[in-house]
């Protein structure tokens, strides 16, 4: 399935505009959990299927698997949503950039090896180095444009011909880049003012919005600068507050109750 049907599919079908982030730190597991060899499997496996049906899509985070020599249980984990909850898009968070063949190997990773659904990719070097992502249409590539670390003005505030980087990055990407419809943008929640002009300028194009929950983002700022006139157009991420809300054996019980007050909370504001 094309993964901006999958994700539309999703917004309204499961009435969430959530996305359920996957960063696994092996340290914040519960104890009956740490000594296992497949840990950093059982701990999102529990976590994805006690939060699925809450969620428009899941965005596990390559750096934290692959730290720990972990692809093996990535592979695992994607195949298990996909097996498990099909109808659910996998986001790839691993933010690529480079050029040529090394690009393609990075495509070939994420769409081959890993098999997720849409990847996220650094777009600084330029058209060339995003083609290798763009020539599976079917996949969803989400470009880095107004990211929600403080540093992230040191270069996206810059003007470049009248226009700030980040400005130009949205326009590329609407306006040269999205032939087959399959991109999306990244721009943080902690910078609304930004996310409003991201969708002005590019119409109903997806953003994933980063830095809900531990990053402090406003979740009604988001939304009242974000959302399409349908009340859809958006993946909004929490990763800790959901993943490590309780400490026990009862942890994806504790991420759902969070999973569906912040689902809730969004949807109070569509």
């Amino acid at each position: 399935m094309h993964f901006m049907t999958a994700l539309k599919g999703a917004w309204q079908q499961r009435n969430s505009l959530l996305c359920v982030g996957l960063d696994p730190d092996p340290a914040r597991f519960p104890v009956h959990l740490q000594d296992r060899p497949d840990a950093i499997f059982e701990f999102c496996k529990q976590i994805v299927d006690a939060t699925a049906d809450l969620a428009c899509c899941f965005k596990p985070q390559i750096a934290y698997f692959a730290a720990r020599r972990a692809e093996d249980q990535l592979e695992a984990l994607i195949d298990h949503i996909h097996e498990r909850h099909p109808d659910t898009p996998v986001v790839l968070d691993a933010k690529r950039g480079d050029i040529g063949s090394t690009a393609e190997q990075y495509a070939v990773e994420a769409f081959e090896r890993f098999r997720a659904d849409a990847i996220t990719v650094n777009p600084y070097m330029g058209r060339d180095s995003v083609d290798p992502y763009l020539a599976y249409p079917d996949k969803g590539v989400i470009l880095l444009c107004r990211t929600s670390n403080p540093g992230g003005s040191d270069l996206q505030f810059l003007d470049v011909g009248g226009e700030k980087l980040y400005e130009r990055v949205a326009r590329l990407v609407a306006e040269d880049w999205n032939a087959s419809g399959n991109c999306g943008l990244v721009v943080g929640a902690t910078f609304p003012a930004e996310i409003a002009r991201v969708r002005e300028l590019t119409g109903d194009m997806p953003l994933l919005v980063p830095g809900i929950g531990a990053q402090g983002g406003d979740i009604a700022a988001t939304m009242q600068a974000g959302r399409t006139a349908d009340g859809c157009g958006l993946m909004i991420n929490s990763s800790r507050a959901i993943l490590y809300a309780g400490k026990g054996e009862d942890f994806a019980a504790e991420a759902r109750r969070v999973a569906l007050e912040t689902r809730d909370a969004i949807n109070a504001q569509r």
